[in-house]
């Protein structure tokens, strides 16, 4: 029992460092958020508070019953930026 008291504190401080900062596009400008998706291929990006998508760089990176579409978001120095692609839904005779 005393083993696995002493081994909390270490366990929450070893998953807050290794925690990441989602990246938040109205922090970065067009370029810098556009360049990242291209450097990752996929991130997951916050565009207002409890708002975010999976951007991805590729077409491929979309699962069969979805197709990519061009994603818009909000930056620091533009009200809408066209940062990558965005995986959707097909509809209807969409193949």
């Amino acid at each position: 029992m005393r083993t696995v008291l002493l081994a909390l504190p270490i366990l929450a401080v070893f998953t807050a460092a290794h925690a990441q900062e989602m990246p938040n596009s109205l922090t970065m400008s067009c370029a810098a958020t556009s360049s990242l998706v291209r450097e990752k291929g996929q991130v997951v990006i916050a565009s207002g508070p409890n708002i975010y998508q999976r951007i991805i760089s590729e077409p491929g990176a979309c699962f069969a019953e979805q197709v990519a579409v061009p994603a818009w978001l909000p930056t620091a120095d533009q009200s809408q930026c066209l940062v990558g692609l965005r995986c959707q839904e097909r509809v209807g005779n969409d193949k």
